[in-house]
This record gives C-alpha cells, sequence and structure tokens, in this order.
C-alpha cells in the first residue's frame, strides 16, 4: 500500500431531515458507494473516509471539530446529495482549520428518463444543493477548491488527487522544521526574510544550528558506517574519480548532516560556503543525496527554497519526473532559440538526471576548502515548473513559471556540475522580464512532477499572493495584475 495512504480526506456530506428517514438511508449508502469507488481509483493518492450524512448545524459543527483535532484527518471533502441549507454550515466552516474541497458531482450519471419522478428528483438534488453550499463558501470568503463532473470520471479523480499532493504540502508545511548551518551569504537579500512572520502563516521554524555541532557530527561516523555507504554509491552512480578519499568525507557529512535532521526532527536545511568552519569540504554528493532522500535543500543559507523544496518533493511521493533546488546561472541568447541554463555550485537533485549520475571531483573555486566531490549529469527533457517564494514585506509572494526542459544543445565538457536546460514560458525574454517585476529569486525550486494548478491550490490554502507566468503571459498584462495584487493585499 502507498505510504500515502497513511493521509485521511473525510467525506462529508450534506442532507437535511425534510425528505424523511428513507431518503437519508439511501444518501448514506449512495455516499458510502462514491467513497469506496475513489478508494479504489489509482488516481487517488490518500485515504477517503466516509462519516455519517450531516443534517443539523449541529452535526456540521461537530463533524468540523472532530476533523480538525484528528491528525490522521488532513483535509475534508464536501458533497451535498440533497439540498442542505447552507446557513446551517456557518459554525462550523468557520472554525475549519484545514483544506477543503467541494465536490460538485452526483450519484447517477444520466437522468433516467422512464423512471425518474419526483421521489427521484429529491433525492438527486445536486444540482442545486451544491450551489446553496458553494454560495455559503463564497460568502464567508473561504479557500477551497472546486471540482466539478462525474465522481467516476479519470479526469475527476486525477483533479480530486492532485488537490490531495497539495493539501498534503499543507500538512508539512505546517509541520516543518528547518536546519540552518551558518547565516545567509552576505549581502543577499532574496534570501532574507521574516522567520516569525513565515512560522505564523506557513507554520515553518526555522532556527540556526552550530556549524561546530556539525564537524562534532562527522568526526564521529566511523569507517564502517562510511564503507556501508560507498556500497549505495558504487551500486546507484558511476565513480568517475581516483579521489576516493574526498567521496569518502562527503559520506561522512551525508552521514551527519541526516543524523542531526532526524534527532532534530527537521526535514529542510541550509548551509553557506562562507560558513564552513572546521570543515574540509562544502556538502556536494551529501547535499544531493539528501535531497534524493527527500530532504529539501537550499544554497547560501537560502531557508525559504529549502522548505519549499522539501514540501514539494512530499506533494510528488510516489511519482516519477523529479524535483530539485535549482538555480538560474546563465542563458543562451541564440535568436528564436533563447534557452537558460539552470544549475549550481554542486547541489542539484539526482531525481531528475537522465542518465546514471557521475562522482566526480574538481576544485570548486569558491569556499576555501578542499576540492569537493559531486554527482555530475543531464537533466531530462519534459515539462516543468520553477517556483520561488518571496518575502515582500508584510506578505509573501510565491512566483511560478511554465518551462520546457530539452536536451542539452551544447556538450560543456568542461562544466563539472549537474545542470538542466530549459525554455521559459512564454519566450525567455518575455519570461524573464515578467520574473524580474514580479521579485522571483534567482534560487528556486525545478519540479516535473508537481503542477502549476497545484501550487496554487497550495498557496490558496495557505492564504498568500502568488503569480503564474505561462504561455499566454505578456508583460503589460502581468504589471496591471501586480498592481491590482498589491492594492487588494494591502488592503487585506
Amino acid at each position: 500500500m502507498s505510504t500515502l495512504k497513511r493521509y485521511e480526506f473525510w467525506f462529508i456530506t450534506g442532507s437535511q431531515h425534510l425528505y424523511g428517514p428513507e431518503t437519508l438511508r439511501q444518501v448514506a449508502e449512495n455516499s458510502q458507494a462514491i467513497v469506496k469507488g475513489l478508494n479504489d481509483s489509482t488516481n487517488i493518492p490518500c485515504t477517503v473516509v466516509y462519516k455519517p450524512v450531516v443534517t443539523t448545524p449541529d452535526e456540521i459543527t461537530n463533524m468540523i471539530k472532530e476533523a480538525n483535532k484528528d491528525e490522521a484527518c488532513i483535509g475534508i471533502i464536501t458533497w451535498m446529495h440533497t439540498f442542505s441549507p447552507s446557513k446551517m454550515w456557518i459554525t462550523g466552516l468557520s472554525l475549519l482549520q484545514k483544506p477543503y474541497c467541494h465536490l460538485h458531482t452526483q450519484f447517477n450519471r444520466c437522468i433516467p428518463n422512464e423512471e425518474i419522478d419526483m421521489d427521484f428528483m429529491n433525492l438527486n438534488q445536486a444540482a442545486h444543493g451544491d450551489r446553496e453550499h458553494g454560495f455559503i463558501g463564497t460568502r464567508m470568503r473561504m479557500p477551497r477548491k472546486v471540482i466539478a463532473g462525474y465522481w467516476e470520471d479519470e479526469d475527476v479523480q486525477s483533479r480530486l488527487g492532485k488537490w490531495m499532493r497539495s493539501a498534503i504540502g499543507v500538512h508539512v508545511s505546517r509541520n516543518l522544521k528547518v536546519m540552518r548551518f551558518g547565516d545567509n551569504m552576505r549581502q543577499v537579500a532574496v534570501t532574507e526574510g521574516d522567520k516569525v512572520e513565515v512560522q505564523m502563516k506557513l507554520g515553518w521554524q526555522v532556527n540556526t544550528h552550530a556549524v561546530g555541532d556539525l564537524v562534532k557530527e562527522i568526526n564521529a561516523v566511523t569507517d564502517a558506517q562510511v564503507d556501508e555507504l560507498i556500497k549505495e554509491y558504487q551500486e546507484k552512480y558511476q565513480i568517475a574519480t581516483d579521489n576516493l578519499e574526498a567521496i569518502r568525507y562527503q559520506a561522512r557529512e551525508e552521514i551527519a548532516i541526516k543524523k542531526m535532521l532526524d534527532e532534530n526532527g527537521c526535514g529542510a536545511y541550509t548551509n553557506t560556503f562562507e560558513d564552513l568552519h572546521g570543515m574540509k569540504q562544502l556538502p556536494g554528493l551529501a547535499s544531493q543525496r539528501l535531497m534524493e532522500a527527500g530532504y529539501g535543500y537550499g544554497g547560501e543559507g537560502d531557508w525559504k527554497v529549502s522548505a519549499l523544496t522539501h514540501i514539494i518533493k512530499q506533494m510528488s511521493e510516489g511519482l516519477e519526473g523529479g524535483t530539485t533546488f535549482m538555480e538560474d546561472y546563465t542563458y543562451d541568447l541564440t535568436l528564436g532559440n533563447e534557452l537558460s541554463l539552470g544549475a549550481h555550485m554542486l547541489e542539484v537533485c539526482p531525481t531528475i538526471a537522465s542518465d546514471k549520475p557521475r562522482i566526480e571531483v574538481h576544485p570548486l573555486g569558491i569556499g576555501g576548502k578542499e576540492d569537493p566531490a559531486r554527482l555530475v549529469f543531464e537533466g531530462r527533457p519534459g515539462d516543468a515548473i520553477v517556483v520561488s517564494l518571496i518575502d515582500m514585506g508584510g506578505r509573501l509572494r510565491m512566483i511560478i513559471q511554465d518551462i520546457e526542459c530539452v536536451e542539452p544543445i551544447y556538450e560543456m565538457p568542461n562544466l563539472p556540475v549537474a545542470r538542466v536546460m530549459w525554455k521559459a514560458m512564454p519566450d525567455l525574454k518575455t519570461g524573464a522580464e515578467c520574473w524580474i517585476y514580479a521579485g522571483g529569486a534567482h534560487h528556486t525550486v525545478l519540479t516535473y512532477t508537481v503542477t502549476a494548478e497545484q501550487m496554487i491550490d497550495w498557496a490558496e490554502m495557505m492564504d498568500i499572493e502568488y503569480v503564474h507566468i505561462n504561455k499566454d503571459t505578456t508583460v503589460q498584462n502581468l504589471k496591471q495584475l501586480l498592481f491590482l495584487q498589491d492594492i487588494a493585499w494591502k488592503l487585506k
């Protein structure tokens, strides 16, 4: 069974006592059939839990209180099989603390031409029962996802499953701890931010741990532990260097960092080449490996991108494609085929590799330490997004851009880093101008698996601003959107 099945979404059906006990029994049976159908679907990654039909304000309020308290429940799905007067939902919804999806469907696919009568109509009223329910969500300004269509259809189940993954991102965010080894790179603006505000808004606990404590853990790693990890390296990667001591030191770093992360319940971490006192190498292979295992990472002390990397990795658990910390490094400005080259000094996650990564050792030229071992590879072609989270002062803004990763157009034999080339949407020049106007950082999360819609759902659940740069975006429209959003968020 998928590990995501540990997450529960409560299926809450609304009705009322107007139609009598027989109708309510049928509502319950039909709701249970839908829940079973969803749980049997490969498009639904988590567990849908049937809950008794709610018919009064007290039942609704008590149900939502229970959902808030239950640690396994990370969201609710509502459906109005009949007409459920929405004033009954006000108190309960005002207390809701978890993601909320309104599924607008009906039990039957088609109208039964010969059998339809008023009894059928009284039972199957979702067409207007859900509209009544939808009004109160809008009136209360509630962030929610509305998915309309027949519950057995693949597109409906797929959208619901993707929304669940966004809700997982909310759950992970609200419980996330980020470990910082050293501070932000000196004099850099965009990697700064209000950690207190972010903890209040997103739940992230971002705290510094001494580099000296990490060095102590590195020195405590045994040769036997290193030998065991080296076997895994040999199985998964090509060893393309004779400098085995450099690889062994990265193994020590990996073991030590993971130990500290796990002992402190942290899902993400940062470091900086400006604070490596007592360390022999900047973690390269070590950071790549930890990202591959699902931890978030941010270079130069960028704790926002570190946390976001971990969240997106958890949202995409079990899916093919890959997610990584990324940085726009340089451009190829060939007229009509402009491309970005994304890379970093060392730390790109091998989940995006198009072939078997190679472990190589090369000078770094920054940080003043020994030559670090790192994984070198090309990223795979395919549609993806890059995501940046910035602090606008008083609010957070997420910038999402659609990209198309491509086969590399150069061999770049003297560039010893993992890298990927992509075409930015709608084109590099327009996309770059829009990114800069929006304030997007140079550090991003690149993911092939999580979609822009899922990140928008996450942003709405977390109540933060977002901007989506896509194939239809123009500079003028984006500038107007930013102006209007700035007014709206200041008023909010």
